[in-house]
């Protein structure tokens, strides 16, 4: 099973990139520790969305009526990459008490990519960013997303030395309960799916 781990923002000196990277390193090093265990495989693959350049959504068809076929190709080969994922994790950022504007018309792009997929948060703001994970919950629950109740919330005072990423200690067990709960409920979804 393959989770996508998503970096939620494209704004120029974005904390979110680094939150990501920590994210994949431990996700990275949880996998190679699995290897063989004689559980489902897990691959975790990071889905940058500053490189898809996501064009904001104009199209007159509804995403969850296009079947996967989109008029730019942009938003193509980000629908090919959502719909390799088996399940995600969201890192993302809260702007303005809610989520960022250009993940949201990412999200919005697209329609079955998304269906009855697991996710999980890891969330970065001046309160943890725990009002955009709040947000993501009320609208991927319009594609039957199962989000998982656990959530990694960086605070901007507490985890980051200015635009340094520099969590604190706690933080490594809280990612590995998310990690552990992201792949339980997507192996769980793969089986019900089928």
């Amino acid at each position: 099973m393959k989770i996508g781990i998503i970096i939620g923002s494209i704004r120029n000196g974005r904390r979110t990139e680094s939150v990501a990277h920590w994210v994949y390193q431990a996700a990275q090093a949880r996998a190679g520790e699995q290897e063989g265990s004689g559980g489902a495989e897990v691959t975790y693959e990071l889905l940058d969305l500053a490189e898809f350049d996501v064009p904001l959504l104009t199209s007159s068809t509804v995403p969850g009526a296009a079947k996967r076929q989109y008029e730019d190709p942009r938003v193509t080969a980000w629908s090919e990459a959502v719909d390799a994922c088996d399940g995600f994790i969201f890192v993302t950022p809260e702007y303005n008490h809610a989520v960022p504007g250009a993940f949201k018309n990412a999200v919005d792009s697209l329609g079955n990519e998304w269906f009855g997929k697991a996710v999980a948060f890891v969330s970065h703001g001046a309160d943890g960013g725990v009002r955009a994970v709040e947000n993501w919950r009320v609208s991927l629950a319009n594609f039957s997303m199962v989000d998982v109740r656990n959530v990694v919330t960086l605070g901007q005072f507490t985890d980051f030395d200015g635009t340094e990423f520099q969590p604190v200690e706690r933080r490594a067990g809280e990612l590995e309960t998310v990690l552990a709960d992201i792949e339980a409920a997507t192996e769980r979804n793969l089986g019900n799916r089928k």
